[in-house]
């Protein structure tokens, strides 16, 4: 079953959201990559000024390839609006990210941003969270922090590739991805992730969407 069409169409419903110089996070994934793809074609179409600010090498090189120009999330102190996707949406609106292992670098663009619109298929929706948590540490610390995830009543287990090596995020850290089982409270839970030593980010974000796109079959799509 394919969400691809609905995707494709609100990415394009979402540049709503977008005006001349606009400075606009860009996520990373599959609905984010749609949207650059169509915000290059606004920026032709319309001759906008606008500004790209990437989560991850992945995505800045498809704003490249689309034309929009970059600068670096240290180089503004505000985002008008953010676009991104998420692994899970629960019933409260709270987003699970990293499953791509940018969390640290989306958390600081949600957190700059005016408007954060994320869009996600609707398998991602779900009353409660159920699926894992990615924990972004330093590495010098993964003994103390995955015994008190452990503690946290978390199963942590350290994100390889398909050889067997330590992911690596463009930060130079690792991850950890971490079995909650069902989290009914994402918010206190991310509180206690986030206060352990050597946790650089979780990937309960805390900010919550201003406008979520849900994508359905037939390139349909609901906006919550």
């Amino acid at each position: 079953m394919s969400y691809d069409d609905a995707i494709s169409a609100l990415s394009s419903d979402a540049l709503k959201c977008v005006k001349n110089n606009y400075i606009v996070g860009l996520g990373s994934g599959r609905a984010a990559t749609a949207l650059v793809e169509s915000l290059g074609k606004l920026i032709k179409l319309k001759d906008y000024k606008i500004v790209g600010v990437p989560t991850s090498m992945q995505i800045k090189l498809i704003a490249e390839k689309v034309g929009i120009p970059l600068i670096e999330a240290d180089q503004v102190n505000h985002i008008d609006v953010v676009f991104d996707g998420a692994d899970q949406i629960d019933s409260q609106k709270y987003v699970i990210k990293g499953g791509g292992g940018a969390l640290l670098r989306e958390n600081i663009l949600f957190s700059l941003a005016k408007k954060v619109v994320v869009m996600a298929d609707k398998t991602k929706f779900v009353k409660n969270f159920t699926r894992t948590v990615p924990v972004e540490i330093h590495p010098l610390a993964r003994s103390s922090v995955i015994q008190s995830l452990q503690k946290l009543g978390g199963k942590p287990q350290i994100r390889s590739l398909d050889r067997g090596y330590p992911f690596f995020t463009e930060n130079g850290n690792i991850i950890l991805d971490c079995d909650f089982g069902v989290i009914k409270n994402p918010k206190n839970l991310s509180h206690k992730i986030k206060q352990t030593a050597g946790v650089l980010e979780s990937g309960i974000f805390l900010r919550k969407p201003d406008v979520i796109y849900k994508a359905k079959t037939g390139g349909k799509f609901d906006i919550i």
